[in-house]
């Protein structure tokens, strides 16, 4: 195992530890302060990332797609059990929960911004491996936050949309959910592959996700005081 191969996962570990751990606690504690007490009887009202961790998800997904060099990271955390019938306003609270993981990324993103001034300061290859480190945690909780929240059960945004909607049309998109994993796979991986061997590139990852992420880092730049990529 080469050191570039370990410089890798040192400078990735921490970043998606974080991201998907504390998105999920944040899942946690907006249920809980809406009045659903599920997630503190299963332990997970706690920004303790051990406690979120999904072996599958939050580890072996990730250090594979490393390992194989695909250029695209992926991964999850054990999802946090909500039960709508203790919210105290069911459809409103449902919204605020789901919103919770994506507004976690969003902090987290704009603390490793500010984070990076000070991460200048440190001593040669030290301060290197922060700024990546850091530099990775910016982009990967933007794109979480971003993908998390395009309206489409079981996605964050779908949930946030369902309860925007009015009822029919909410119901109509709620149905969706036992099919989401699969349209999700559909539309950003199956379709552009396909459409890219009929020679007719639909780049729909870079629509939906890296031109919106893009737009996010350069607003989070300029109020964090970085320059503008």
């Amino acid at each position: 195992m080469d050191n570039t191969f370990l410089y890798t996962i040192s400078v990735w570990a921490l970043p998606v530890l974080l991201a998907v751990t504390l998105h999920e606690a944040a899942h946690a504690w907006a249920a809980w302060m809406c009045g659903d007490p599920t997630a503190k009887q299963q332990d997970r009202l706690s920004f303790n990332p051990i406690r979120h961790i999904d072996p599958v998800g939050t580890i072996l997904v990730p250090g594979m797609l490393i390992l194989m060099g695909t250029g695209m990271l992926f991964g999850w955390a054990k999802p946090v059990p909500v039960d709508p019938r203790y919210l105290r306003v069911p459809r409103r609270d449902m919204m605020l929960v789901a919103a919770a993981g994506p507004s976690a990324n969003m902090v987290i993103a704009f603390v490793s911004a500010i984070l990076l001034h000070a991460a200048y300061y440190l001593p040669g290859q030290v301060a290197d491996w922060a700024s990546a480190t850091l530099w990775n945690s910016i982009w990967l909780n933007l794109i979480l936050a971003v993908f998390n929240m395009i309206p489409l059960p079981p996605l964050d945004g779908g949930k946030v949309a369902v309860g925007m909607l009015p009822h029919q049309q909410a119901m109509k998109l709620e149905s969706l959910e036992r099919f989401g994993f699969l349209i999700v796979l559909g539309i950003f991986f199956l379709l552009p592959s396909f459409s890219a061997k009929l020679g007719v590139p639909l780049p729909i990852g870079e629509w939906l996700i890296w031109t919106p992420a893009s737009i996010l880092a350069n607003l989070l730049f300029y109020v964090t005081g970085h320059p503008l990529f």
